[in-house]
């Protein structure tokens, strides 16, 4: 008479008269892992490359949020030292330091906008008397108002570097997890062929594998989507604000320099 014992994970059914037999379970986390190890050197392949674009895109968003917390912190005080100062060279000594505002690329190429136009001075002629110095003032202001565009537009790069690799993860991870589908149920075709049955013994380890791919693909791809959304987002409220800042630094220029 065979020995029945039992477990947490196990089960005893009645076979025969006087006879049990104990039927193990298995835990799900070691089939996955046991189906993953005997998987094809494709499907392993397709699920390496599926796990190298998901850990990139983390990656991509962990750096990125950290950026964009750094530049709203050091906008906001960059925003409190500009209206709090009465000279564009007070701003300029501060803005060492508060290097991952976005405003400071800004200001840095408007300023130096502003000392290039005044700078220049018409020739003295020399057949009338001296005049005293007049009031500096602005060549043009489109001038001024290209310079800040042109830096408004390397930041807006900056602020969107490595962003758009969230839009290719989610764009083509889920055709990769398609194709170890694919792959997945031609194995088990051949199985049958093989085996020459269709019993689930034999088609089970494709579809295992076809639905690990799947669902490896939309596990790289779905936060892809969202972060990349989020992070966009956060990329036109910066937008918005340098907008703001530029139009706040053109009427500063014009009421003191026109």
């Amino acid at each position: 008479m065979a020995t029945c014992y039992s477990s947490k994970h196990s089960r005893c059914s009645q076979r025969r008269p006087f006879e049990k037999r104990c039927i193990l379970e298995t835990s799900p986390a070691t089939d996955l892992v046991s189906l993953i190890l005997h998987a094809t050197l494709l499907a392993k392949v397709v699920l390496a490359i599926l796990l190298v674009f998901s850990a990139l895109s983390w990656g991509v968003v962990a750096s990125k949020y950290a950026q964009f917390r750094r530049a709203a912190v050091q906008t906001t005080a960059f925003l409190d030292v500009f209206r709090r100062s009465s000279r564009f060279s007070e701003v300029q000594a501060v803005c060492a330091n508060l290097t991952a505002s976005p405003l400071v690329g800004l200001f840095q190429a408007g300023y130096a906008e502003v000392n290039a136009q005044l700078r220049v001075t018409p020739p003295a002629d020399p057949a009338k008397p001296a005049a005293p110095a007049a009031r500096p003032t602005l060549k043009s202001m489109e001038a001024l108002d290209r310079a800040l565009l042109r830096a408004a537009g390397v930041e807006v790069t900056r602020l969107e570097k490595r962003v758009g690799f969230l839009a290719t993860t989610a764009s083509i991870t889920p055709y990769i997890g398609l194709f170890g589908t694919v792959i997945g149920i031609m194995n088990s075709f051949m199985g049958i062929a093989g085996a020459g049955s269709s019993s689930l013994g034999v088609v089970a380890p494709g579809i295992a594998e076809a639905l690990i791919a799947t669902a490896m693909g939309l596990f790289a791809a779905i936060p892809a989507v969202y972060f990349y959304n989020e992070l966009t987002g956060k990329v036109k409220g910066f937008t918005v604000t340098m907008d703001d800042f530029a139009m706040e630094f053109l009427n500063i220029a014009e009421r003191n320099f026109t």
